[in-house]
């Protein structure tokens, strides 16, 4: 299986006006989701499952990808205060027979990160708008191995 994280991209400041669920991407922001989903949409498989916190910013991020014909389901359960367990029942891991790329927040990415790369306490810092991608394979008859196959940042995307 292949579980794709990509954190949403540079979102405005929280303030009185706006909160943490309502912030936008910022046109920087904009600028990195729209070099990362040129990336992913040359890269992932067509089969690849699409799920997205419901907060604005990764809905903003996720739309970005929309515009290369992929489609996305919001899943409740991937908002900011998800955990681990939570992510990994979205995304069914490791029994999925698809792709999962999952559009998601800090620090619950870089938990899974680590949960799924053996530093179960360790979270990793995965910036804003970068992809990490993590695959799982069959080593021999009775030994699965994870390992991560990329980490991906908008400021290595040449268009």
């Amino acid at each position: 299986m292949d579980l794709i994280l990509w954190r949403h991209a540079e979102a405005e400041l929280a303030s009185g006006d706006i909160t943490d669920e309502f912030r936008k991407l910022t046109s920087k922001g904009l600028k990195q989701a729209s070099k990362m989903a040129y990336w992913l949409d040359s890269t992932l498989p067509d089969t690849c499952k699409i799920l997205v916190s419901p907060a604005i910013r990764t809905r903003d991020t996720a739309e970005a990808l929309a515009t290369c014909g992929r489609k996305f389901k919001i899943c409740p359960e991937l908002g900011t205060a998800a955990t681990v367990q939570d992510v990994l029942l979205a995304a069914n891991w490791p029994h999925s027979r698809e792709p999962v790329l999952i559009i998601g927040h800090q620090p619950y990415l870089g938990q899974v990160v680590g949960e799924l790369l053996g530093h179960p306490l360790h979270d990793y810092p995965v910036r804003k708008a970068n992809v990490w991608w993590i695959s799982q394979k069959q080593r021999d008859a009775e030994e699965m191995q994870t390992y991560l196959k990329a980490i991906m940042t908008p400021d290595l995307v040449v268009r």
